[in-house]
């Protein structure tokens, strides 16, 4: 009988164990109080190597994954909550490290985790699945992905599946792998996706679930049963970082990029015209040395699909076709049902203070955005209308996402300032703090905690 009673616990403790990943929570800590005001003296402080991953929280442990650039190493690390102390770390079998941004990471992927297991995803390597101990359990071996970039969309957890999406210049996909044994139960090609940085979102919509995926131009949803095309909608940027944010029978999906903001367009001349301007051997094909503008040469590996060292007219209009389709806002969506969206399942739409990485917060009817420059803009979820736009303590960009909980709204710079701001009523900044490290990963909020991730270091406040 005691054992009996044993097996329910474990079952019990199990099946309670929701999975985590980028953005699983929406941002939003529903049982957060007695958040810290201050952030000078944190609870403990763990030195890490870099990295840009979130860092997850699953029972008393908190996942992340690093580079140590010095060693050229990849890492999984896995911390105990409540002292920080490291409890292991396993480096990733990654031979070559890709190139990134100058202001990029390849551990820019957040880890997930369903209570059993870890899993993450290196675009150097493929994603790996790890138990709680650190014990290897599968690897999916994927790329090299064709983007100078690097790899940044997170692991997904949904039924038993892991979603990855990757978006690149050519090859793009969304998959699932079996949770329990990386094997490959579907995957789908997206090949009018170019570059993009999103991670999908899960919507629990009329009874059944549906992946939201934010690609170049176009936001589809799909089934994750088998990951047949659902809906979509036109109208995104040309580069999507941000991630959909579904809630309740609404879908707010916030994109922008530079080069699509009214009076401020970036247009391509016509195949024939560049053709007029530049070929100068008058081979039909367009040579990095030959081309004189900027806009051109800056975006010339990825207009070059088949890495031949010149553009040929397919792959000029296809870009041509990006920047002429490219829109910066944040639309507020309704979907009602399946194929392409029409504009009456558009609810809303608004063009200022759109991000260009940080994931819009929705919380008690309010939309929160933050963009770079650190303009924060709140939003009626219902109708769009402006309620705030301030500029906070800390300016730069950010590609931290904000968070809220306990009444409070949280932001996080590049340059490492954290504010604070009353999540309700007037504009009221509660705190702010210079942490003089850059941050990159979104603060984690977990009951009376903060976690802050900065580029040495990992804070826990409470």
């Amino acid at each position: 009988m005691c054992n009996y009673f044993i097996i329910l616990a474990l079952i019990a403790t199990v099946a309670a164990a929701a999975p985590v990943y980028f953005r699983s929570d929406g941002g939003v800590a529903a049982d957060a109080t007695r958040l810290p005001g201050k952030f000078e003296a944190p609870a403990w402080k763990t030195e890490l190597a870099s990295g840009h991953s979130t860092p997850v929280i699953s029972g008393e442990r908190i996942f992340l994954t690093s580079y140590d650039a010095s060693s050229n190493e990849l890492a999984t690390l896995a911390l105990d909550q409540r002292t920080g102390k490291l409890l292991w770390k396993q480096a990733a079998p990654a031979l070559k490290i890709e190139s990134v941004h100058r202001v990029g990471s390849p551990a820019a992927a957040t880890a997930a985790s369903d209570g059993r297991h870890i899993y993450v995803f290196f675009g150097s390597y493929g994603v790996l699945c790890y138990d709680l101990e650190g014990r290897k359990i599968w690897e999916h071996r994927l790329g090299p992905f064709q983007d100078e970039f690097g790899a940044a969309s997170s692991p997904v957890l949904l039924d038993d599946m892991v979603i990855i999406l990757q978006d690149h210049d050519i090859d793009s996909f969304i998959m699932a792998l079996d949770a329990a044994t990386g094997r490959t139960l579907w995957k789908v090609t997206r090949p009018d996706a170019v570059r993009s940085y999103s991670t999908p979102a899960i919507w629990a919509h009329n009874g059944k679930k549906e992946l939201l995926v934010a690609g170049a131009l176009q936001l589809i949803s799909y089934d994750p049963k088998s990951g047949k095309k659902l809906w979509w909608k036109d109208g995104l940027a040309r580069i999507v970082i941000p991630i959909p944010v579904p809630a309740g029978d609404m879908v707010y999906m916030a994109s922008w990029a530079p080069g699509a903001d009214s009076g401020q367009r970036l247009a391509l001349d016509p195949w024939k015209a560049a053709l007029g301007k530049w070929d100068a051997n008058k081979d039909g094909k367009l040579l990095k040395a030959e081309v004189d503008d900027a806009q051109v040469l800056d975006r010339f590996y990825r207009m070059d699909l088949d890495q031949s060292g010149t553009l040929d007219g397919k792959e000029w209009d296809r870009h041509a076709e990006v920047f002429q389709r490219a829109q910066n806002a944040i639309l507020a969506l309704k979907p009602s049902g399946d194929g392409e969206l029409s504009d009456g399942d558009l609810v809303w739409k608004y063009h200022r203070g759109v991000p260009y990485v940080a994931t819009p917060l929705v919380h008690e009817g309010s939309v929160w955005m933050v963009k770079d420059g650190g303009i924060a803009t709140k939003l009626d979820a219902r109708t769009g209308r402006v309620l705030h736009e301030e500029r906070l303590p800390g300016i730069g960009n950010y590609y931290a996402s904000p968070v809220a909980g306990d009444g409070k709204i949280y932001f996080a710079s590049e340059l490492g300032v954290l504010s604070v701001v009353s999540a309700s009523g007037e504009w009221k900044v509660l705190a702010k703090h210079d942490f003089r490290e850059k941050i990159y990963a979104t603060p984690v909020i977990n009951k009376s905690r903060v976690l802050i991730r900065t580029e040495k270091a990992l804070h826990c406040f409470q």
